[in-house]
């Protein structure tokens, strides 16, 4: 894979080498190609060694379970020294703390999955007074400094769920079984399910469950929920890792796990991309999920991490990894990767990483 990134930090005054190297750029209109103009400084020391620290919000879902495996493997590919993977257990006080002892103990950089959009921020800023560059992971932050946010787009993850369902169901009630929306990614996976079933199919009613991506939480209220409103006939899971077993379960405790095609089977779209959700679609459990990249989240985290140690700095548009860089409007630049819907017409892609992993 070509890696077009800029080159180390150029002075004010505009040499003819820097006047190539944006002319290069442009002509080229590559991603990964930087202007101090336009790019977000990683805050690396321009030497691109040393130990990197690796911070996980859980390691209850099997997704993260697979993101936590494929760290070790893409680190290894990357060329990154990574330590082993830190695990904040849900806690976004905890993750904080997690920082600093990774700092304390002279990290060069860090890969982090934050827990909470805000709350993240005083980590962030914990790095950037050491001068260590971070890469956000699945989650973006609402301020402080990252070279870049590894993440795909989740307003595409509750439009396709919406439009997915849209499609099954002429009418009635269903439901959206939400995640944290102290995080942007239940925020945006929420409020783009929502907008979309408001303005293309007006005859849904869609019933919400903030469930902060717990189990527990999500199986008490759906029972709930269900008790009271017996005729829903779909469900948005926004995360297959934690919702799945505790909806199909209480589906089950109820008569109401129907198999896709019989008679009183409620439409289920998930998100996540995992084993287990695939297997469902294949029994006709489920109805589809949204791959969430596990693989190219270790990936590209472990690739950022490497250039922005570097020193190295990036810009919006296409990259050569068959996805995009956008600006946030906090100004942060996010690699938005591809993640596609999953149906019982492809769930045994081999390209898919959850037909990859036991």
């Amino acid at each position: 894979m070509s890696r077009q990134t800029a080159g180390p930090r150029l002075r004010k005054r505009r040499t003819p080498l820097r006047a190539a190297a944006a002319a290069a750029c442009a002509t080229l209109v590559l991603a990964a190609c930087g202007s101090t103009e336009d790019s977000v400084a990683s805050g690396g020391d321009g030497g691109g060694e040393g130990k990197v620290g690796v911070i996980l919000p859980l390691l209850t879902s099997p997704f993260w379970q697979s993101y936590n495996d494929y760290v070790p493997k893409m680190a290894k590919s990357e060329d990154v020294d990574a330590l082993k993977t830190v695990n904040s257990n849900s806690d976004p006080s905890q993750q904080i703390t997690d920082i600093n002892n990774q700092l304390n103990q002279g990290v060069k950089g860090l890969v982090v999955a934050p827990l909470d959009s805000a709350a993240i921020s005083a980590g962030l800023d914990q790095a950037e007074r050491k001068g260590v560059p971070v890469v956000a992971v699945d989650v973006a932050p609402e301020k402080g400094k990252v070279a870049m946010v590894v993440r795909a787009n989740n307003v595409a993850y509750g439009e396709k769920a919406c439009e997915y369902l849209g499609k099954q169901i002429p009418s009635g009630k269903v439901v959206q079984i939400m995640g944290d929306l102290a995080s942007v990614n239940g925020r945006d996976r929420s409020e783009a399910f929502r907008a979309c079933v408001k303005k293309n199919y007006p005859k849904l009613k869609v019933l919400e469950i903030p469930a902060k991506w717990e189990s527990d939480a999500a199986a008490s209220k759906l029972d709930t929920l269900l008790n009271a409103n017996p005729d829903i006939k779909g469900i948005y899971m926004q995360a297959g890792g934690v919702y799945l077993a505790p909806t199909l379960q209480t589906l089950k405790s109820k008569g109401m796990l129907k198999k896709a095609g019989e008679k009183g089977h409620i439409s289920i779209v998930s998100n996540d991309g995992i084993p287990q959700e695939y297997e469902a679609i294949r029994k006709g459990e489920i109805d589809a999920t949204v791959s969430q990249p596990a693989d190219l989240y270790a990936k590209y985290g472990m690739y950022y991490i490497k250039q922005a140690m570097q020193g190295k700095t990036f810009k919006p548009g296409p990259t050569d990894h068959g996805s995009t860089i956008v600006k946030l409007p906090s100004g942060i630049l996010e690699d938005q990767l591809p993640a596609p819907l999953v149906t019982k017409e492809n769930v045994d892609d081999p390209e898919l990483w959850g037909n990859t992993v036991g």
